[in-house]
């Protein structure tokens, strides 16, 4: 099986920009005082099927803001959300949940990316590849990891806190095999939560039915 991760396509008639946010998402941590680093860790995750409406009007304009609260106060709000989220969601700092609302302007391909970490389709892709819920701002599972030769030594953790600091992306990178999922199509990276990686299944289906918007790195996994 071969593996791709997923880039806006840079051309330059994509003009598309979208000016939306999801409705909720988890706070920073405040810093650890000997390291500085958040104690939670943190995480571009989205889901935005997950609705936390049912939580009191109080609870969720304190889910509407990103500044950063302390350890004690982090963990309860995660707790409020764990019974509302996929059960293996990553609720750590930055996951945001609800569905994107705003406007765009632009011209938009059948697959969005604003960002790296993100991908939306218009609702006529997503029927065309599969029988889908009516949807644009697709959630993606989180799976799979670097394989280890491409990542330095890791970081001794802080004495205080237990943190330990992380690796950005390896240049170059490949993927450990093992740890790839068999039963979905397209991920979210566990170890970068800024990739989305697809397989070669997603990446046909994408160019037989000639959906354009994105173009695909192939990957190696070992």
């Amino acid at each position: 099986m071969k593996y791709y991760e997923l880039e806006r396509d840079p051309s330059p008639h994509y003009t598309g920009n979208l000016n939306a946010k999801h409705t909720w998402w988890l706070p920073g941590v405040e810093s650890c005082p000997v390291c500085d680093l958040q104690p939670e860790g943190g995480t571009s995750a989205q889901y935005p099927r997950v609705d936390l409406s049912a939580l009191s009007s109080e609870e969720q304009k304190k889910l509407s803001s990103a500044w950063p609260v302390p350890r004690e106060e982090f963990i309860r709000r995660r707790e409020l959300v764990r019974p509302l989220a996929p059960p293996h969601a990553v609720l750590e700092s930055g996951a945001a949940f609800g569905p994107l609302q705003g406007t765009g302007v632009g011209y938009f391909g059948q697959l969005v990316m604003q960002n790296p970490w993100s991908l939306c389709m218009r609702l006529e892709a997503l029927e065309r590849i599969r029988n889908a819920p009516e949807l644009r701002d697709i959630q993606l599972e989180t799976h799979g990891r670097f394989h280890p030769d491409c990542l330095p030594p890791p970081n001794p953790p802080c004495p205080t806190c237990g943190v330990a600091m992380g690796h950005g992306v390896p240049d170059p990178y490949w993927l450990d095999a093992s740890s790839l999922p068999p039963h979905v199509d397209i991920f979210r990276l566990a170890d970068a939560s800024t990739l989305i990686i697809a397989n070669e299944r997603l990446v046909d289906a994408v160019h037989r039915l000639e959906l354009d918007g994105v173009v695909f790195k192939e990957l190696e996994a070992r």
